[in-house]
């Protein structure tokens, strides 16, 4: 009797198995692919790290157009920086950037009181940029550029130094910028000529201070809310107390100039005027 019943519990249980089986795969299927999905189908346990959209190259070509024009000033015409703008191609914001989603921000002034200025860029233009940007090969991304920034013209250069630039109102050929094209790289002096770092001029800030009719003028040595001092050309030093906004104080920046000019220079003035500055050894 006992053999009898153990007999017909299999026979129950084989005769359940499909059925047991068949209601246990919707979950089996569930725990391997089924989980709530993220973004674009992607499962929420899987980092949302999106190919970036393929660009056009006709986009590409603009982006780089936009780039040399705009932003090779600072950051190089490789986009790789210098002595005034960071490497573009290895910066966070870049590589993190998928479509000039980050970037725009940046170049419509979200980082102007860290030095870096606005500019009034269309969208499609910005998008253009992080395209070329994005498509400069990872390994060569922070490499040596081999790319030869000696294109412009030279006799434009000095006419522009001598001219329109207003180089000349600051700078001497035969002063501080005596030999200086062997003494830095054309690339170094590209980024130079925006920042002002290459050459001395004809000194620091100045200033003049106005006093009871008399005017004062010399090196600026030091200014707070309370007192001014600088050094005449004769190298009298003199010091002046600041009491209720007297006497009147006018600080002269000569780098304000490279500043200035910043979002008037063209890409040929740069070239040229970079083509000039090699000559003078």
């Amino acid at each position: 009797m006992k053999q009898k019943s153990q007999w017909w519990w299999m026979v129950i249980v084989l005769a359940s198995l499909p059925s047991i089986l068949k209601a246990q795969q919707p979950a089996a299927e569930g725990h391997a692919g089924a989980s709530p999905a993220g973004p674009q189908g992607r499962l929420q346990t899987e980092p949302y790290n999106a190919p970036r959209p393929p660009v056009a190259p006709a986009v590409i070509a603009h982006g780089k157009e936009v780039f040399s024009a705009n932003c090779s000033f600072c950051h190089g015409d490789d986009a790789r920086g210098g002595s005034v703008g960071p490497n573009l191609i290895r910066n966070k914001v870049v590589l993190d950037d998928q479509n000039g989603e980050l970037i725009e921000p940046v170049v419509h002034g979200s980082r102007q009181a860290e030095g870096m200025p606005k500019f009034n860029l269309a969208n499609d233009d910005i998008v253009a940029i992080a395209g070329w940007l994005h498509s400069q090969p990872l390994g060569n991304r922070g490499a040596p550029s081999t790319l030869d920034i000696v294109v412009g013209n030279t006799q434009m250069g000095k006419a522009y130094f001598d001219g329109a630039g207003k180089c000349s109102t600051c700078h001497s050929v035969t002063g501080d910028f005596a030999g200086i094209g062997g003494k830095y790289s054309p690339k170094d002096l590209q980024n130079a000529i925006v920042s002002g770092r290459a050459g001395r001029g004809r000194g620091g800030k100045t200033v003049t201070v106005t006093s009871g009719g008399r005017t004062v003028e010399g090196r600026l040595d030091h200014l707070d809310a309370f007192n001014v001092s600088l050094t005449q050309k004769d190298g009298t030093h003199m010091s002046f107390e600041i009491i209720n906004g007297a006497p009147q104080v006018v600080v002269h920046d000569p780098l304000q100039t490279h500043v200035d000019m910043l979002r008037t220079w063209k890409n040929s003035d740069l070239r040229n005027l970079t083509a000039y500055l090699t000559t003078l050894k």
